[in-house]
């Protein structure tokens, strides 16, 4: 089965094809990078790049993993919109992946893992998971304060963010650093979403953004 995989949450993306089996293995064919900023016109030119270098087509697709959240609103839209057209066409499952899953298993942490990602203004998006050989139970997700998330953390934080990982050792917490997670790591959960009958329609697909678009705008304004 061939997957495609993406990721406009954050700065810059990602998009990767994989080859998956019956079995949860995926085989990684190609990871792209994306620029930030320029998603809107990169994304559907790279993947059709992508599928050509390989001597594919769109019809060749037979699932879609992508990153529903949490992130930026217009590149979780960009991402989203364009998933959800090609899922609509070729009518094939969508994986919704949530980015925290994937920090939280990229870790080397196991037990109960806090995935932890800059909301910016001080707030962090949290995730937390039971994290085993066989994957990530969600327990829930929040928006916090950064003091919020000292005071309240138990068990291993994983995170991208250098400064909250020298801020968690400082007030004694147990934190993992790692790089952000590519649509690879992407294609791996959402594969394992699809065999496990997780997936959604095109028209079911949304985002996630933890916290909604008039609270931010609620602080901004303040």
């Amino acid at each position: 089965m061939l997957l495609l995989a993406a990721d406009t949450s954050g700065k810059n993306g990602s998009i990767a094809l994989a080859h998956c089996g019956p079995e949860a293995a995926c085989s990684v064919i190609e990871v792209v990078p994306l620029d930030g900023g320029t998603f809107s016109a990169q994304l559907v030119p790279q993947i059709a790049a992508l599928l050509a270098k390989h001597g594919l087509t769109k019809q060749d697709i037979d699932g879609f993993a992508v990153v529903s959240g949490p992130g930026s609103f217009t590149g979780l839209r960009i991402g989203l919109a364009a998933i959800k057209a090609l899922a609509e066409v070729l009518t094939k499952p969508i994986a919704a992946v949530s980015l925290l899953e994937a920090v939280a298993v990229s870790g080397r942490s196991q037990g109960k893992v806090v995935a932890v990602l800059d909301a910016g203004r001080g707030d962090v998006y949290t995730g937390e998971y039971e994290v085993n050989g066989r994957g990530a139970l969600l327990l829930g997700e929040r928006l916090l304060t950064r003091s919020e998330l000292m005071q309240s953390a138990v068990g291993s934080i994983v995170t991208t963010d250098h400064s909250l990982a020298d801020s968690a050792r400082d007030a004694a917490l147990n934190v993992e650093t790692i790089e952000l997670p590519r649509s690879d790591v992407i294609a791996r959960l959402g594969w394992k979403k699809i065999l496990a009958g997780e997936t959604v329609s095109s028209a079911e697909l949304e985002a996630n953004y933890i916290r909604r678009s008039s609270e931010i705008f609620s602080k901004i304004s303040s």
